[in-house]
């Protein structure tokens, strides 16, 4: 005998369950495609251009900690991503007023064109990608992703 799918329990929860499956679904299927895509035309990674992202919107530039907070991750793999970034001349590092513990880290004149040629075309995959979702629909999902977030963070 030969079993089909077990059908979705339902009950209390359990569309927050299904929620939780389609927007790790959706999140997993477009993070690929702009891994890919980012390789493809780029030659880049998806960790290089949030860590560029990040400090394009930081001109001023940002402490290394600073950095992997706001990516939510270790200080260890930022480190690896900007020494590889500041050896093409894309970041640029320097000692926080004489304290050898900590760096600021900034994006050089070459490394914001870079990046502003990139995001651009990472906008428009975007567009590509989530093409089908209208504007209106689109503020709305932000928008209760948005609260969703504040929750989280307010129970921290």
């Amino acid at each position: 005998m030969v079993a089909g799918p077990l059908p979705m329990p339902s009950g209390p929860g359990k569309d927050r369950l299904r929620l939780w499956i389609r927007l790790l679904r959706a999140s997993r299927t477009i993070e690929a495609e702009l891994r890919e895509r980012l390789k493809k035309e780029f030659d880049t990674t998806l960790p290089r251009f949030d860590v560029m992202a990040a400090l394009y919107r930081a001109q001023e530039g940002m402490l290394m900690s600073d950095l992997s907070r706001f990516l939510l991750v270790s200080n260890g793999n930022v480190t690896g991503i900007v020494d590889r970034l500041v050896s093409e001349g894309l970041v640029a590092r320097a000692r926080r007023n004489g304290d050898r513990r900590t760096s600021m880290v900034r994006l050089t004149e070459e490394g914001t064109k870079s990046f502003a040629t990139i995001a651009a075309a990472h906008e428009g995959w975007i567009g590509e990608l989530l093409g089908k979702v209208s504007e209106e629909d689109a503020r709305r999902l932000t928008g209760m992703l948005t609260s969703f977030r504040s929750n989280w963070e307010g129970r921290e």
